[in-house]
């Protein structure tokens, strides 16, 4: 049923009687669609100008709009709010578009996207399985392409588990960097608003504008933000025990997003995952639960029955503690983070599977309170401990389901997150969300002091993996992304070169194809050693991308293919390599 409201709202500049329609639509992921209508044009009021100019986004029905009902995906707890959340009236000022609200589990109470009295939503890949929660709606309309960004909660993974689940990036702040005012609790002392984007750079840009101290909000801080870079040779943490429930493509995938971190330069390091599993379980299965009750108590203690199960359940466990059972919990959990610290001594960042496996919303449904807290295996600790966590695509499954990992770091470690977690995901070569628009370039994270550097492209022996790549990385170049040349070279292994190297030739238009290769960027100061290294018939020359855009890279003196072999059919070192190894063994 459609309901219409007048509302007035007020921009920079802009004041505007508008007409608001809000409609319960037929999508599970959206609760509220506004439209705005202005002297009967059909208009959605922004600020003119602004960082996010152009970009449409939507909130997570625990926000509030003003004069647009706030439910929780509760219905019989809705209010019309009287402001907009801090962070929506960020995000306005910055130019952005607000499109509507979107479905949650109920009080932001679950990690699947099936306890919504709206409907569960889907994922985006396929409807049988869960859309992850309780940011179910955002993560739907982000992945689908019907907004640019949205912003979800995130207490115990619910901003980043349906990243996860559903291809695209899930930003979750430092705690308190960005308001809390106007948005319902979970439990407020671990709340964390979130962003999901179909890039880093779009989700970096959104945390750059909305971010920032607020006096009103009991738990915003001013966070130190880290300013440089992780280094190019990174320790990543891999934790010592890991448990898929059994589903082995996310096993693969996991070991798969391993190596790859390894080629952007990572050293994996075991780390002794137990003190972060006891903090997970204690979320849910300890005195820390009463936060959930203590967040709606006046209205549940009056409502109770029209909260749903499990929800219902969970916050009325709540009640059955002490204060003292809570002191003990929270120095518990004092005591478990202490553990945790030792870990930070071995490792830059830690690595975790954002989500263990999938699970259809049958089998959710079916056992919802043990599927959804496997689902928050990897999740459930990271704001008890106060770290900042990324969630980026890794692959899309051979089941056609996605897979994603998740980076975490320190406190104020957001930036050096974001610039990892972009080079990883673009190094993946996977289309945007659930969309066929591939990724774009990757953008600078203006936010980090870099040293000025030099790109390089590198086709051979000096790949990821290969075994020269040392001669990069101990320059501390990284890896930036894998592109093709434009289609107008020619490739060729050549003779008696150890290791072996191929060759490169631009030729005329017509008569090459599309060369495989890397795209390293180095410090300017290491270049010049590293071109001494280059030996002949080999040099640095500038190479024309598939794009048209041209890098320094590696190409050779014509007359040293005489007698080379040509590759080109293969596209690439790593074909041609592949295929030698093929025959050997036969």
């Amino acid at each position: 049923m459609g309901c219409t409201k007048m509302v007035s709202r007020q921009f920079t500049g802009i004041t505007r009687s508008t007409e608001a329609v809000l409609e319960h639509v037929g999508d599970a992921a959206w609760i509220t669609r506004m439209s705005y209508a202005a002297n009967g044009q059909a208009e959605t009021p922004k600020q003119s100008g602004g960082p996010l100019q152009g970009l449409r986004f939507a909130v997570k029905d625990n926000m509030d709009v003003l004069g647009v009902a706030t439910t929780a995906g509760c219905p019989t707890f809705a209010y019309a709010a009287r402001e907009d959340a801090q962070v929506v009236h960020r995000l306005l000022e910055a130019g952005a578009s607000l499109e509507g609200k979107t479905n949650l589990d109920q009080f932001a109470c679950g990690l699947n996207g099936t306890r919504s009295p709206y409907g569960a939503v889907p994922n985006a890949f396929n409807p049988a399985y869960v859309s992850g929660g309780s940011s179910s709606g955002s993560a739907y309309v982000v992945a689908t392409g019907q907004v640019d960004f949205a912003l979800g909660t995130d207490t115990a993974g619910s901003g980043r588990v349906p990243a996860g689940l559903n291809n695209i990036v899930g930003l979750k702040p430092s705690r308190g960097l960005i308001s809390a005012r106007g948005v319902v609790p979970a439990a407020q002392n671990v709340d964390c608003v979130s962003i999901f984007a179909r890039t880093v750079a779009v989700a970096a840009d959104v945390l750059r504008a909305c971010m920032g101290y607020d006096d009103a909000d009991p738990f915003s801080c001013r966070v130190p933000m880290a300013s440089q870079a992780l280094p190019a040779s990174f320790r990543f943490g891999v934790p010592n025990a890991l448990n898929f429930f059994g589903d082995a493509l996310a096993e693969a995938a996991f070991a798969q997003a391993i190596q790859n971190l390894t080629r952007l330069g990572g050293q994996a390091v075991t780390i002794d995952y137990a003190p972060l599993a006891q903090a997970a379980a204690m979320l849910y299965e300890s005195a820390l639960v009463s936060q959930r009750y203590a967040a709606v108590q006046p209205f549940f203690d009056v409502h109770e029955a029209d909260v749903i199960e499990p929800v219902r359940s969970i916050i009325a466990k709540g009640r059955q503690y002490s204060a003292a059972d809570y002191i003990h919990a929270e120095i518990e959990l004092k005591r478990l983070e202490k553990q945790a610290e030792r870990m930070w001594q071995q490792m830059d960042v830690l690595l975790v599977p954002t989500a263990p496996t999938h699970y259809t919303i049958a089998q959710m449904q079916a056992d919802p309170v043990v599927c959804n807290r496997n689902l928050g295996q990897y999740t459930n600790f990271v704001n008890l401990f106060d770290y900042a966590a990324l969630s980026v695509p890794s692959q899309i499954r051979a089941d056609g389901l996605p897979f994603g990992i998740t980076l975490i770091g320190r406190a104020g470690s957001d930036w050096q997150l974001a610039d990892l977690g972009q080079r990883y995901h673009h190094a993946t070569g996977l289309l945007q969300g659930a969309t066929d628009v591939p990724l774009p370039e990757p953008r600078v994270i203006a936010d980090l002091q870099t040293p000025a550097t030099i790109r390089v492209a590198v086709v051979g022996a000096h790949l990821s993996g290969m075994p020269l790549n040392q001669q990069l990385t101990a320059r501390g170049a990284r890896l930036v992304g894998s592109v093709h040349t434009a289609p107008d070279y020619r490739f060729f292994a050549l003779p008696n070169s150890q290791p072996p190297k191929p060759g490169l030739l631009r030729v005329e238009a017509g008569q090459g194809a599309p060369i495989a290769l890397e795209i390293w960027e180095m410090p300017v100061a290491h270049y010049g050693s590293f071109v001494a290294l280059i030996p002949a018939p080999l040099g640095i020359g500038t190479l024309e991308l598939a794009d048209g855009s041209t890098v320094q890279g590696f190409l050779c003196e014509p007359q040293a293919l005489i007698e080379a072999t040509d590759i080109t059919h293969f596209g690439g070192w790593r074909a041609y390599i592949a295929s030698i190894a093929v025959n050997t063994s036969t």
